[in-house]
């Protein structure tokens, strides 16, 4: 079994960034994708500057793959999306249909990423006839729809979402400037200001959600590493892991240890109800 680690969900500082992708070179994942899914106004860093760190990470010897922005609202996205589309040295991973649309009329493989939003294995027929080689389930997704979506798979390699705040809704609209009573077209780039995101809390005082931007995460960490058994025996080809400001490498490791026998624990607030075809907050023993 593979281990990937997902695109960085946050906005990080030029340097920051760079200096963790250096120490990604050295983790023991397989697969790293790279690039801004969240919001097109993140520029930090070019796309020269992801491709100089795709190329570092080939070199280290791992697989590097694109990812694309979840929601194309602009010429300037499109324009981003067709130079990602065209770089002619890395795979990408479609989040939303116009990326698979140019992939499919360039005749490039891709990955079907996890906003694409599979739930029938007739959509997966589809994106694999499109030139899809990989395949990334909803996070929201139990393992009872994995089995049946499975049934529908030509092929393809099966990942899933294994570590990691789960990215619960996207919206035109932007959460994070709303905070601060800013419009999104004049934002001041505030998510800069809160490399793990806005926690939200309810009038009890209890974690609830995080504010990413456009994006809405859930406050606990998604963790299946304890459920790892059973993804060995369902057919599961890779894991994703999602990037942290601290502790990547340990997470990677844990899961990794486990893969290959060995015990190996992680400490936090964790949830994996979703999996298990409960609400997704919930911590279900297997």
């Amino acid at each position: 079994m593979k281990l990937s680690l997902g695109p960085l969900q946050y906005y990080w500082p030029k340097q920051v960034t760079l200096d963790f992708y250096e120490t990604v070179a050295d983790m023991p994942v397989d697969i790293v994708y790279l690039g801004e899914t969240v919001c097109s106004r993140r520029h930090e860093l070019k796309f020269e500057d992801w491709m100089a760190v795709g190329h570092r990470l080939a070199q280290a010897g791992k697989e590097v793959v694109l990812s694309t922005l979840t929601l194309v609202e602009s010429e300037s996205d499109l324009k981003a999306l067709r130079r990602e589309v065209g770089n002619e040295v890395f795979k990408v991973e479609a989040n939303e249909m116009g990326a698979v649309r140019l992939l499919a009329e360039a005749k490039l493989p891709f990955v079907a990423g996890p906003t694409l939003n599979v739930f029938n294995p007739e959509t997966l027929r589809l994106l694999a006839d499109a030139g899809a080689t990989r395949w990334v389930l909803p996070p929201e997704a139990s393992r009872t729809t994995w089995a049946g979506l499975c049934a529908g798979n030509k092929g393809l390699e099966t990942e899933l979402f294994a570590f990691g705040r789960l990215p619960l809704a996207y919206s035109a609209r932007c959460f994070t400037a709303r905070r601060f009573n800013l419009q999104k077209d004049a934002c001041e780039f505030k998510c800069i200001e809160s490399p793990e995101g806005l926690l939200l809390k309810t009038s009890e005082g209890q974690p609830f959600l995080v504010l990413n931007g456009i994006q809405t995460q859930s406050a606990k960490t998604y963790n299946l590493l304890n459920d790892l058994t059973e993804l060995t025996t369902a057919g599961v080809d890779i894991l994703r892991i999602d990037p942290n400001k601290e502790g990547t490498k340990n997470i990677v490791t844990a899961f990794r240890h486990r893969i290959a026998g060995i015990h190996a624990d992680l400490q936090g607030d964790f949830c994996n109800g979703f999996w298990h075809g409960q609400p997704g907050l919930e911590w279900i023993t297997p």
